[in-house]
């Protein structure tokens, strides 16, 4: 999926994935996390989207990536916020108050700016991405998250062949997969939407549901952790 295609989206308004409000989601499981306040929350693939505000609101310092321009104006001008700019090999950095939201590839990011990241909050990211890319956001991208850093990863599932992605349907079989033994992984909750999403519906869906993770990355050597639970429920 090239970047053309999420540049256009959101040229042509095209952004249905967009929530106008905080998702309710977020803010059930994210405090049982105990990602201290004043800690960095990595946002990926983040849009304009109100958590960020949230999560701010929460005491964390926010570091958002967003490949639109357009996203990441919209996002400032919206809030009513005067971002300070720069720019790095990362991309364009706009930073206000607790916020900094850099336009450019997720991808581009590597350990050094990521360095510090206490939590990562990934809503509509993996579930964004073609299975190709799915192995690389979680292979590479994810991978340079240090130890210890722990999040929240919601996915949708749904029978693929009834609709095209984005958003893709991601199994949980293949979240597992794509993060263990890395990553810590326990499903927290899995919930039926699909009468809360008619235009799903009218796409052709049957089914439709919600999967919340809790994400931690490993603090031990791969070689230690391939010995323990993969997998927690």
């Amino acid at each position: 999926m090239e970047h053309d295609f999420w540049l256009q989206r959101w040229r042509e308004g095209q952004t249905g994935f967009h929530q106008a409000r905080v998702l309710p989601l977020l803010q059930k499981h994210w405090p049982a996390l105990g990602v201290a306040p004043g800690g960095r929350v990595f946002v990926p693939l983040a849009g304009k989207s109100l958590d960020m505000l949230w999560l701010a609101e929460q005491g964390h310092r926010v570091l958002g990536v967003e490949l639109s321009p357009l996203a990441v104006e919209q996002f400032f001008a919206e809030h009513h916020l005067t971002p300070a700019v720069h720019a790095s090999r990362y991309g364009t950095h706009h930073v206000a108050g607790p916020i900094e939201l850099i336009c450019g590839d997720a991808f581009g990011l590597d350990e050094a700016v990521l360095a510090d990241c206490v939590g990562v909050y990934d809503r509509a990211a993996l579930i964004a991405l073609p299975p190709e890319l799915r192995a690389r956001y979680a292979g590479e991208l994810q991978a340079r998250l240090p130890a210890g850093c722990r999040g929240l990863l919601l996915t949708l599932e749904y029978p693929q062949q009834q609709m095209p992605g984005p958003p893709f349907s991601v199994a949980e079989s293949e979240v597992v997969q794509r993060y263990a033994p890395a990553w810590q992984v326990q499903r927290l909750e899995r919930r039926d939407i699909l009468a809360q999403e008619p235009h799903f519906a009218a796409r052709g869906l049957t089914a439709l549901s919600t999967v919340v993770f809790r994400l931690e990355r490993a603090a031990h050597s791969i070689e230690a952790i391939k010995h323990e639970p993969r997998y927690l429920r």
